[in-house]
């Protein structure tokens, strides 16, 4: 499948700021599931930095603005190829151990609902593969918390969706990292895009799934927001301990000053 890419991320500011500090990973590498066909990243009135691949296998890339403005714009375009892998993260390349993400921040800490939530869908499980735990605990997960958007904001926790019952794909993601490190398996957060659902409605957003290391597999993404595994529908951008760890803009205002953010993405899937 060829899916192409529209996302603009606009930040204004109340009044001007003095500089801005931004770290983007919004450049898709390359593995057996995707291959970019072209890209681009844009950023008007910034100095961007020299791309780099870091340990994860992920590209980084800095920009900065280093003179007052109030909004800084980042736009990306491109085309990928894309194929069905069923969930494995083949041919990507990476230098971090999987046990590294073993790791609990305080966005995946579990609480009660969370322990309670991973012993009863592992109950009776013991003889079970870790692929089949994996897919038990992204049921659960999907179960457990309704899809809502509104029902959680972009800091909420794992715990707090789980008090809250409800919440979208960042949420999702989180609550299954966590559930995942209770059984001993290695789990990350993926940011990325998502063409379509299983049903084939269009979906609006970026979107978050989650990667747990199963032994003699590798990477196996489970996206419990929409209770399969990632397809040739998805474009993957990057990984991460949790939501903000991989977020695809992280950054710093150079002076204090309330902002406001548009986001806007479009995928599309071309004709072959």
């Amino acid at each position: 499948m060829i899916l192409s890419v529209l996302h603009k991320t606009r930040y204004e500011f109340t009044r001007p700021v003095g500089g801005i500090i931004q770290s983007l990973r919004l450049t898709p590498a390359k593995c057996d599931s995707q291959r970019v066909l072209d890209w681009t990243v844009d950023v008007p009135g910034a100095v961007l930095g020299t791309m780099f691949r870091d340990g994860a296998g992920d590209y980084i890339q800095t920009v900065s603005v280093r003179a007052p403005t109030d909004h800084i714009e980042v736009t990306v375009r491109g085309t990928v190829e894309t194929t069905d892998t069923a969930g494995i993260l083949r041919g990507h390349r990476e230098r971090v151990p999987p046990l590294a993400y073993l790791r609990d921040t305080v966005r995946t800490e579990p609480n009660r609902a969370i322990h309670d939530l991973t012993e009863a869908a592992l109950a009776g499980q013991a003889v079970s593969t870790a692929l089949e735990r994996a897919h038990r605990l992204a049921g659960a997960v999907a179960e457990a918390l309704p899809y809502m958007p509104g029902a959680t904001h972009a800091h909420t926790t794992a715990a707090e969706a789980m008090t809250a019952g409800a919440g979208v794909c960042q949420d999702h993601a989180q609550v299954l990292i966590a559930c995942a490190h209770l059984a001993k398996l290695p789990a990350r957060y993926v940011s990325g895009y998502l063409n379509a659902t299983e049903d084939g409605a269009p979906h609006e957003a970026s979107h978050a799934w989650v990667e747990i290391f199963i032994d003699g597999l590798g990477w196996v993404g489970f996206d419990a927001a929409n209770k399969c595994c990632p397809n040739e529908q998805y474009i993957r951008l990057g990984s991460g301990l949790d939501a903000q760890d991989a977020a695809p803009i992280r950054g710093l205002v150079l002076g204090g000053s309330e902002e406001q953010m548009d986001v806007t993405v479009v995928i599309e899937a071309q004709q072959q």
